[in-house]
């Protein structure tokens, strides 16, 4: 059984999803895949039929402090939800379900 990742990106200071996010997963240093968060600030899909292994989230947030988010995440099988929630000087992130 392969792996999937979806991920959901909310701003806590305003208490709202961030729309246009731009994700990208990598391998080491190869790209995966990528998309932009929609209205929901979602990526429902980002990575699917994905091998075990280490991969990096790397999240464009161009916020006023934090311009970028990188995560290294290890994945068996099964789906891996990661929430990133920001504000302009915080983040924090989970395993999500």
């Amino acid at each position: 059984m392969a792996a999937s990742i979806s991920t959901h990106v909310l701003d806590t200071a305003q208490g709202r999803p961030l729309r246009g996010v731009r994700v990208s997963l990598y391998r080491g240093t190869e790209l995966v895949a990528r998309a932009e968060t929609d209205a929901d600030g979602r990526v429902a899909e980002l990575g699917r039929e994905l091998a075990a292994g280490s991969y990096r989230l790397l999240f464009d947030v161009k916020g006023v402090f934090f311009e970028e988010f990188a995560l290294q995440i290890r994945i068996d099988d099964g789906h891996y939800h990661v929430p990133l929630l920001v504000s302009p000087f915080s983040c924090v992130t989970y395993r999500g379900s």
